[in-house]
């Protein structure tokens, strides 16, 4: 039975969070409100919090203003291309650097994780010159084909540790009753490792939602740009459709928010390391 004082520093605790919680919350709140705002709410001083008159026309003004549907469509195939690459390629390499046993193993995985110390930067301009000399310019390739080279080293690396933390026994166990390494892979390893899979595609999701510079680097064409490009039409020398721009960005975030939801079971797994007897 908790004491007294066991509940006064969990009241505490729920405090702070909801405190914290609010901040973090506050601008989606915020950009949220504004998407209902009429113009000429835009210009009040004070600003108010919550719109007077509260109208859904800045969304079909948004929807209207640019090709948002089709730059929405774009997204999606470059986003799930990106979270197909990564779901298929890095548990393999995760696979091979914590379950099979090679010469070099941790060389070479030192080696791959090193790759994360070098700034985007310094790889951007050797990166262009092999996609331009591919003829991929223009096209999705290049920000869809180098995740199904290996995931990224983080994924890798995390999926890794995932698989480090399944005994062993299971995989003799396996091999005893015949299963090769294929097998055992499709087989135990995958449908273990839901849990820190669903993180690793929520995080290729969002980086994958959001990136602005990889499309702005490689597409030219405007019919192929995803909403991260689509976004800044709302700007314009004459002033800035702030109330539209909200609208447009509050339908920017819903599939995150969607994809989020849909994998906040195993999220919730993944923290609790269910069934998994170590």
């Amino acid at each position: 039975m908790k004491s007294k004082k066991q509940y006064v520093d969990l009241t505490i605790v729920y405090v702070l969070l909801i405190m914290i919680s609010f901040i973090y919350i506050l601008p989606f709140v915020w950009t949220v409100s504004t998407s209902f705002k009429a113009d000429s709410e835009l210009l009040d001083y004070p600003p108010s919090f919550f719109p007077k008159s509260p109208s859904p026309d800045n969304y079909v003004k948004a929807v209207n203003r640019f090709p948002f549907f089709k730059y929405f469509a774009n997204s999606m195939i470059i986003t799930l291309g990106n979270v197909m690459g990564v779901l298929i390629s890095a548990p393999l390499v995760a696979y091979g650097f914590s379950k099979i046993k090679w010469k070099a193993q941790n060389a070479f995985f030192i080696l791959m994780l090193s790759t994360t110390m070098i700034p985007g930067a310094v790889t951007m301009v050797p990166t262009f010159l092999i996609f331009k000399h591919l003829n991929w310019l223009d096209s999705y390739l290049p920000l869809i084909v180098p995740t199904f080279l290996g995931g990224g080293a983080m994924n890798v690396f995390l999926i890794r540790q995932f698989f480090l933390s399944i005994p062993n026994d299971i995989i003799e166990a396996a091999k005893i009753d015949g299963a090769n390494d294929f097998t055992i892979y499709m087989k135990i390893m995958l449908p273990l490792s839901k849990p820190v899979l669903s993180i690793v595609s929520l995080f290729t999701f969002i980086g994958s939602w959001n990136n602005y510079m990889g499309p702005l680097i490689y597409i030219t064409s405007e019919e192929k740009f995803p909403l991260a490009l689509g976004m800044p039409m709302f700007m314009s020398r004459y002033g800035t459709y702030w109330n539209q721009a909200m609208a447009a960005a509050t339908l920017t975030l819903l599939p995150t928010i969607i994809f989020f939801i849909f994998v906040q079971k195993y999220l919730i797994e993944g923290i609790k390391l269910s069934g998994m007897k170590i």
